[in-house]
């Protein structure tokens, strides 16, 4: 399996529209250090660190097919929630050109499937822009049972979930048309460690996170302002919930409930959502 290197997120985002020009930098969700590799008495010595607080899978790449072989045993590399872990090869003399890719979660947790607040104050109503399984951005593994919100510019989000930061991008300050601008939305990612399940909140007007990596969140608790940042031409949240998953996205949406009783497979664009109570599980 072949995993993109040096990457902290992969988001799908949706149509297009208010600037011509690029960034020039993708930003990551989250600091990584890169791995470092040492020689000690003919043992490859791997020490990799975790800065964020969910679980973190590590792929390490070497051209050499012999390395690589064994390599290809251990990848990928687990580390724990806000961690640091040496992994020792033996029967190693040397060793360079190394390259690495990570992701977020483990696939070895169990996921408990629970209702899920709506990602908006309470007493609130909004529309649904895209629902599940549609076009044009709502059909891949990724991004499939998303539901996409009408909120507008500097409406408030809220935590669907309890949970803890693990990705913050807020400084991207524009959207565009095609899919060169998908990886340039502003977003926010929580992990729910009770349940296992990440959820995501895209499209976050220019410096809208109100909360950092790291964070301990509680469901219904406003966490960012809305905006069109990235692959959009309409003000929307995007909004998803994923497990972890071993493929080049790394994260898998699913299918979830509000605890309001609507089920995300079943809501269609233009149906009209009412937040009217907190009630998200804790047990």
């Amino acid at each position: 399996m072949r995993i993109p290197l040096f990457t902290g997120a992969m988001i799908i985002l949706l149509m297009g529209c208010a600037a011509s020009t690029l960034p020039e930098k993708k930003l990551r969700q989250f600091e990584f250090a890169a791995p470092t590799f040492t020689i000690v008495n003919n043992t490859l010595e791997i020490y990799l660190q975790n800065p964020v607080k969910c679980p973190l899978r590590v792929w390490i790449i070497n051209q050499d097919d012999q390395l690589q072989s064994k390599l290809r045993k251990l990848n990928p590399i687990v580390i724990k929630e806000t961690s640091d872990t040496l992994v020792q090869i033996p029967n190693v003399k040397e060793g360079k050109n190394f390259s690495y890719g990570y992701r977020l979660g483990s696939v070895t947790k169990k996921i408990k499937n629970i209702k899920v607040e709506l990602p908006f104050p309470l007493h609130k109503e909004y529309s649904i822009v895209q629902g599940n399984n549609s076009g044009p951005t709502h059909n891949t593994d990724w991004s499939r049972y998303a539901v996409d919100f009408s909120l507008k510019t500097n409406d408030t989000i809220c935590a669907a979930t309890n949970g803890f930061v693990v990705g913050v991008v807020d400084k991207y300050k524009y959207g565009g048309v095609g899919s060169k601008w998908m990886p340039f939305g502003n977003f926010i990612t929580i992990y729910d460690p009770n349940t296992g399940i990440f959820t995501q909140y895209v499209h976050l007007v220019h410096n809208g996170s109100l909360v950092s990596v790291g964070d301990k969140i509680e469901s219904g608790q406003p966490i960012a302002l809305s905006g069109k940042t990235g692959q959009t031409n309409i003000e929307h949240l995007h909004f998803s919930c994923l497990v972890p998953v071993n493929n080049n996205a790394g994260l898998e949406s699913i299918p979830f409930e509000f605890v309001e009783g609507y089920k995300s497979e079943d809501l269609q664009r233009n149906d009209v959502l009412t937040k009217t109570n907190y009630d998200y599980p804790t047990n």
